[in-house]
């Protein structure tokens, strides 16, 4: 109490020294040559940045339940069941992902049985008492991340915090001496992993070391999340806890597609399986949305028999994820030898072929681009319309403060076929556009609204609109043209486009 006097008592005989424009603060501006727009908040962790932009990137179930044929295992499976037919490829995994068009991966590493498949000192449970040399020579977190170091991708590990072996489970030793520690055993195979995923984790029954009982948890305070992040934070400082650690969100479905209108912003009390496919336009805090889908038709585990979907489902899944300002993290569960099957492969290539064909001959940088209104240009940035095709995603267009409707028009000389427009905002201050549409001109001079069918209300980190309202049957013929319209309606504050693109 004394150090609080004291501080107010100086407070007090300092004051009058203090010079009115001083003490005018709330009618100052503070400094801005750059003439930057104001952020409108919540705006993402540099860390979430560099997360949205992995876009794409894949899952790999493999473990325990590859052997059993289990989606969950109970927790009392014999570590000897693990017996990989041949040395397990992460490398392989990784390369097909990159066939794909996919930036990274992330590989299951503990799922719910408790089983862990690196050399672990909190459990017998893991591969050193596998039942063959190729089990007890495994590592995945070792060899998934020297592989992606290799190939120049992201990666991330996925370790469950619910753990049907442990006896300790449901006690405060389970997190201290178990998970967190496992969760630092991981942190070491990398310091730049980008995401670490935690899967639902309320408990549930299962074997606990014998007990043979139900254990059920509140995953907001059990696995004290506060200090894991910290503590992950201090050695990975890019990496983003999925789920239970609240730096990103499932979208809620499991089937590979986002909403339409889908907002990074959300509340901490949101349903998932409600909410997650949209977001909350006035949520307090940025939680952007991963969306999780299986490219089999089976479990999320490799199950005999399983064929994967077609190359053309899984573009779909591409458009209504990614293309609608999620990301997709998309599953390819290795077989019994380790590696991905053929059938995979040709899948998930097939599917890499169709991304590149559909969505890489970009037309906007050859058209002539004119905009309604710019932003007065600062000392050091302009906010010009060529910022939005100058393939630079730093640099964006902009209007003035308390403009809100704005219009991108794209011209070119000669005739072109196209079949999606794309637009990315500059999503470091903020997302903002809430309505929009799209026209198309054949002439030069007549203008028709294009996309008709799609709800045009969100853009966000990135919006793919096929402009013949269709993601299953997206591509077809096109639409000749010698121009294309953007008509930002309506956002929450003066819109920031960093990309126009049109495919």
């Amino acid at each position: 109490m004394k150090k609080i006097f004291t501080s107010l008592f100086m407070l007090g005989i300092m004051t009058p020294f203090v010079s009115t424009a001083q003490l005018q603060l709330e009618d100052e501006v503070l400094p801005n040559p750059d003439n930057e727009p104001v952020a409108v908040h919540p705006v993402p962790h540099p860390r979430q940045l560099k997360w949205q932009e992995t876009e794409f990137y894949a899952f790999f179930h493999y473990g325990m339940n590859t052997y059993t044929g289990l989606e969950w295992g109970n927790g009392d499976e014999d570590p000897k069941r693990f017996a990989p037919t041949a040395a397990p490829n992460p490398r392989q995994w990784l390369e097909v992902a990159k066939a794909a068009g996919m930036r990274g991966g992330i590989a299951v590493v503990k799922h719910h049985d408790g089983f862990c498949q690196w050399p672990t000192e909190t459990t017998e449970h893991n591969v050193t008492n596998s039942g063959n040399e190729y089990g007890r020579n495994t590592n995945i977190p070792r060899d998934f991340a020297a592989a992606a170091k290799d190939l120049g991708m992201k990666y991330g590990f996925y370790v469950s915090p619910w753990d049907r072996n442990s006896v300790h489970y449901g006690t405060d030793k389970y997190v201290k001496d178990v998970f967190l520690k496992q969760c630092a055993e991981l942190a070491e195979y990398g310091t730049d992993q980008f995401e670490m995923w935690f899967d639902g984790a309320n408990g549930g029954s299962g074997y606990y070391g014998g007990r043979n009982t139900t254990v059920n948890v509140d995953r907001a305070t059990y696995y004290d999340v506060p200090n894991l992040r910290d503590s992950i934070h201090k050695v990975c400082p890019d990496c983003v806890m999925w789920g239970v650690g609240g730096e990103s969100r499932w979208i809620g479905n499991e089937a590979g597609w986002a909403g339409q209108t889908n907002w990074s912003p959300e509340n901490r009390d949101y349903s998932p399986e409600g909410n997650g496919m949209y977001g909350t336009e006035n949520g307090w805090f940025w939680l952007p949305g991963e969306s999780d889908a299986k490219a089999t038709n089976r479990g999320w585990f490799y199950h005999d028999g399983e064929a994967p979907l077609s190359s053309e489902r899984l573009f779909q899944m591409y458009l209504e994820t990614v293309g609608r300002n999620a990301t997709l993290i998309l599953n390819i569960p290795p077989d019994k030898a380790g590696v991905l099957p053929q059938a995979s492969v040709d899948a998930l290539t097939g599917m890499g072929d169709l991304v590149k064909a559909r969505l890489t001959k970009d037309f906007a940088p050859s058209a002539t681009v004119e905009v309604s209104e710019t932003r007065t240009s600062g000392v050091n940035r302009n906010y010009n319309a060529v910022n939005m095709i100058d393939g630079d995603k730093d640099t964006y267009w902009a209007v003035n403060d308390g403009t809100t409707a704005a219009t991108i028009t794209l011209m070119w000389n000669e005739v072109k076929t196209i079949r999606y427009v794309e637009l990315m905002e500059y999503i470091a201050k903020g997302q903002r556009v809430k309505k929009f549409h799209i026209e198309t001109t054949a002439d030069g001079n007549t203008w028709t609204r294009a996309a008709a069918g799609v709800e045009t209300t969100t853009v966000g980190y990135k919006r793919i609109v096929p402009l013949n309202s269709s993601t299953s049957n997206s591509y077809g013929n096109g639409y000749n043209v010698k121009g294309v319209r953007i008509v930002i309606e309506d956002s929450k504050a003066c819109p920031l486009i960093s990309k126009v693109g049109v495919y």
